[in-house]
């Protein structure tokens, strides 16, 4: 045992949270405490990142006439990804893919401009900046699920539109819409699990040893 290891309750509690976190779809249109919303973000904040770029930037949405367009943009490109689909596509449009009008946040996640300058890292692989910002997301999932809180990380959207729709500057790239309220319970598997869209793997179906075989 090391000297560093938690308490047998804050592991406990650690393991938990990670568990029990779920990709929310379904909210109660309740506002979402604002002392705990500015945790949550300092959570994101504390997110590692490679060469300590914090490529992470949080656009939140308050205008409700706003928080519409998002929703219809996200519409039209679920339409997009249904006809991809092929022989799915009826399969998919049955399922609910967001909550975006009926969470209690809206927040958009972005990576800023500029990032080619960061090289400490990224010389080689420079999608860690994407990498960093994802655990910045990740945080502020696991944050939220502590604190009673859903949270939902839309994907479903044209960045393109996106970026000029919030005015974002050259260069940005948004990559999350997410959607942060309560909830009337939580899933007790992922939603796309019960949906019978798809079926967890195993660990060990992902775990090699010297090489992939």
């Amino acid at each position: 045992m090391s000297e560093f290891q938690y308490s047998e309750s804050d592991l406990d509690a650690v393991y938990r949270v990670i568990y029990e976190r779920r990709d929310m779809r379904h909210f109660v249109p309740s506002p979402v405490d604002q002392n705990v919303l500015r945790k949550l973000l300092n959570a994101a904040h504390k997110a590692p990142s490679v060469g300590l770029m914090q490529p992470w930037r949080f656009i939140r949405i308050t205008d409700e006439a706003l928080r519409k367009i998002l929703y219809l943009c996200v519409q039209e490109e679920a339409k997009k990804t249904a006809d991809a689909l092929g022989e799915r596509k009826q399969e998919f449009l049955r399922l609910k893919i967001e909550g975006i009008l009926h969470c209690g946040e809206l927040i958009v996640v972005a990576l800023p401009p500029g990032r080619d300058k960061h090289i400490f890292g990224r010389r080689t692989l420079p999608e860690m900046d994407l990498a960093s910002a994802a655990c910045a997301i990740q945080n502020m999932w696991l944050a939220a699920r502590a604190e009673g809180l859903g949270m939902g990380w839309v994907s479903i959207f044209d960045p393109a539109e996106l970026s000029k729709l919030l005015s974002m500057p050259p260069g940005s790239h948004p990559i999350a819409i997410l959607c942060l309220g309560h909830v009337k319970e939580f899933y007790s598997e992922p939603m796309l699990v019960t949906e019978n869209w798809a079926e967890e793997k195993s660990l060990d179906e992902m775990l090699h040893e010297n090489s992939w075989e």
